[in-house]
């Protein structure tokens, strides 16, 4: 419970650099990282309200008990008999959090109908999101987070490894996305997501893997993440299958892959996250093919897949040492194939550190 206990402190401490009075987290991801619950979410209200004097949990009772297994941090129970008006009001004053005007953070997560009980039962609240509190904390990975982001990125640079060496003519997309699904789990892995685009279905950046066929001569796109131990992987990897790339493909795929590297070396503390966004865009337009780069560059990676900082064209975000995040450019050509080429990595006083270990090249059957 020692890493709860760090991180609710630096919370407090956030809380005080930006004049916060009450955190308030609804049954998310935010939850889980400031406590290690992940609580059963539903109807019911669920919340963790955080001030400088007291930290607790509104909590259905019916869901207290398995909750209790996994935190220290006390409950304001209700049942379904009593409702949880009483309750709040409780945690509230426990809080410290009746005066009026109180500066409140809601978990932007958090259902609309729990945020709208809570600030009904405060007095003329001042609310706003946790982007600046425990959001902030939260994009800065510690050195646990980043060894279970490492491992998780290794495990998954295995599996897709396995799906490229394994293709063969007649596989449709859904059997390559089986075997890296079935790799996952005999690893202790869950799967997070996968996309598999064979051909022309690499050109949709968030294609939906389906019963397509591999043909000979065609290019394989791959873009997929598990779950290890709590924290996802995310990465992209191309290839071809059948004779020699063409000329436009291998074209592409370098242009994407210096887009790549353009953007990892502004990498590192104090930059903007669109400065990262326009080195790897100016690469991709300077080749031409500005128009077929259809997102954004990046997003962060945490207990979430895709969480703060994103990496676009117009974000004001400062990178700070301990931002995990994707560098992800794409071209994507209709009618012909997409390519994009993804890692993972941690922002340093030295630039990027890349969690995964598998090579950007093409893969072909013969290597």
């Amino acid at each position: 419970m020692d890493i709860y206990k760090d991180r609710l402190a630096r919370l407090r401490d956030r809380m005080t650099e930006t004049g916060t009075d009450l955190v308030a987290l609804g049954p998310t991801s935010h939850m889980t990282w400031l406590s290690g619950a992940d609580p059963h979410g539903d109807e019911r209200p669920v919340m963790l309200l955080v001030s400088q004097k007291h930290a607790a949990f509104l909590m259905p009772a019916l869901n207290a008990n398995a909750v209790r297994q996994v935190t220290d941090l006390p409950f304001e129970t209700w049942s379904d008999e009593e409702g949880p008006a009483a309750a709040l009001d409780r945690l509230l004053d426990a809080c410290g959090a009746t005066a009026a005007g109180q500066s409140v953070a809601i978990d932007e997560a958090m259902r609309a109908d729990f945020a709208l009980l809570l600030l009904d039962a405060m007095d003329s609240p001042k609310r706003g999101f946790s982007t600046d509190t425990l959001g902030h904390l939260r994009a800065m990975k510690d050195a646990a987070e980043v060894d279970a982001l490492r491992a998780c990125a290794h495990l998954n640079d295995a599996a897709v490894t396995l799906a490229f060496d394994s293709l063969r003519a007649g596989m449709s997309e859904r059997d390559v996305q089986t075997i890296i699904h079935d790799y996952y789990k005999a690893h202790g892995a869950k799967p997070e997501f996968t996309i598999i685009g064979f051909g022309e279905n690499g050109a949709f950046p968030h294609h939906h893997t389906g019963d397509s066929v591999l043909e000979d001569n065609m290019a394989v796109l791959i873009d997929t993440g598990c779950r290890y131990k709590g924290y996802p992987s995310d990465m992209t990897r191309c290839g071809w299958f059948g004779d020699a790339p063409t000329d436009e493909f291998r074209k592409v795929t370098q242009v994407v892959e210096e887009a790549v590297q353009a953007a990892m070396d502004v990498v590192r503390p104090g930059v903007l996250a669109r400065e990262i966004d326009a080195a790897a865009r100016g690469v991709i337009e300077a080749a031409g093919y500005g128009e077929y780069f259809v997102h954004r560059t990046g997003h962060g990676l945490g207990i979430d897949v895709h969480e703060p900082p994103y990496i676009t064209a117009t974000s004001e975000t400062e990178m700070l040492a301990g931002n995990v995040f994707s560098i992800e450019p794409g071209i994507y050509l209709p009618g012909q194939f997409g390519v994009r080429l993804e890692d993972i990595v941690l922002a340093t006083a030295v630039g990027p550190d890349v969690l995964s270990s598998l090579p950007r090249t093409i893969w072909t059957p013969e290597g």
